[in-house]
């Protein structure tokens, strides 16, 4: 499932890269490290909430 989110995520950065998704803050080509950087945000808060939690 990992390995499923991360070609999702490249292939969004890929796809960013070709045709701007037109999403706010997503509208230039060179937005393509915002989906890389909100990812690893999300990503953190996921590991900052696992361990809070448990």
């Amino acid at each position: 499932m990992t390995k499923l989110i991360a070609l999702l995520l490249i292939l969004a950065m890929a796809i960013q890269l070709i045709k701007p998704l037109g999403l706010p803050g997503l509208r230039r080509r060179t937005d393509f490290w915002k989906i890389a950087l909100i990812a690893f945000g999300i990503w953190a808060l996921d590991l900052l909430l696992r361990d809070f939690l448990m």
